[in-house]
């Protein structure tokens, strides 16, 4: 019912006893994810939530837990480190949500990251993902609107990612995994990175893809489609009245060039095959008549 997380997943939280590393874990908690401990250094050895474990430093914390998964909730100054200390510590998957990290400290990640053997990074900025089915969310969604099905969306957008889901819950359509990649112009891991995923997915019959102004992952991923994708795929890029050269909302949707027009994305995608949603009210219409089709 999912990709990257489901019911085996293994979690610590990096900065869970901060405000929102402990709201968002509990969270994570009460939806049914296997968070087993954080790690907060200055707080190795004390409690949260009465009897979940905090630990000094990731090594201890994964060497104790065999934990597989990080959810990093700590200030952009320090997230690059907390994302070292993580893959040297072991683990594989790696969800980030700070907003602000420095482009350059992001590049500087990812490169390393490449390095190793299959360690992927989620974000930064971004809402992370979850998996209705395998009752699994590692990040800052709301569970309570998701609705386990065999629909895949991922998104530059956080909350239209919860509009899309919100809509196709309300219609009865129920989704396999949920992922927010991140609104910045250097992330971890790319549309086209989990489009490849969802392909292979035999519980994903579908996809929503929500795109936005800047950068080229849109037109990477048209590219993607319309040579290897092989299930029915609905995209929305917002951003059609954006002016140029002026970010809107995230860091990386800002038009430098006509490849970071919204209509040049939704061009691509059309001709890509993919079935355009128009305005982000009718994402569920749409995505109705594409399983009907």
């Amino acid at each position: 019912m999912s990709i990257i997380i489901n019911k085996d997943t293994i979690v610590l939280v990096q900065g869970i006893t901060g405000k929102e590393g402990s709201f968002h874990a509990e969270k994570c908690l009460e939806y049914g994810t296997k968070i087993v401990g954080g790690v907060t250094p200055g707080k190795g050895g004390s409690k949260i939530f009465g009897d979940l474990d905090v630990y000094e430093n990731m090594k201890i914390a994964v060497k104790e837990t065999n934990a597989n998964t990080s959810l990093i909730f700590v200030p952009p100054a320090f997230a690059p480190d907390a994302i070292f200390e993580a893959v040297d510590s072991g683990i594989k998957t790696i969800i980030v949500i700070a907003e602000g990290i420095p482009v350059s400290d992001t590049l500087r990640v990812i490169n390393s990251i490449r390095l190793k053997e299959n360690v992927r990074l989620i974000g930064p900025n971004c809402p992370g993902l979850i998996s209705p089915g395998d009752k699994c969310k590692v990040g800052i969604m709301p569970g309570n609107i998701h609705k386990p099905g065999r629909v895949g969306i991922v998104s530059r957008s956080g909350t239209l990612t919860y509009e899309a889901v919100a809509q196709l819950t309300e219609l009865g359509i129920g989704q396999s995994t949920c992922i927010g990649i991140g609104g910045d112009p250097v992330v971890g891991t790319s549309f086209v990175d989990v489009l490849k995923l969802f392909n292979n997915d035999p519980n994903t019959d579908s996809v929503v893809m929500i795109g936005e102004i800047g950068g080229t992952k849109e037109q990477e991923a048209a590219d993607y489609i319309k040579n290897d994708f092989n299930k029915p795929i609905a995209a929305l890029i917002v951003g059609k009245s954006a002016p140029a050269n002026r970010r809107m909302g995230h860091a990386g949707a800002i038009i430098t060039g006509k490849s970071g027009s919204a209509m040049d994305k939704i061009n691509a995608l059309k001709s890509a095959g993919c079935s355009i949603i128009n305005s982000p009210a009718q994402i569920g219409a749409t995505v109705r008549e594409l399983s009907e089709c």
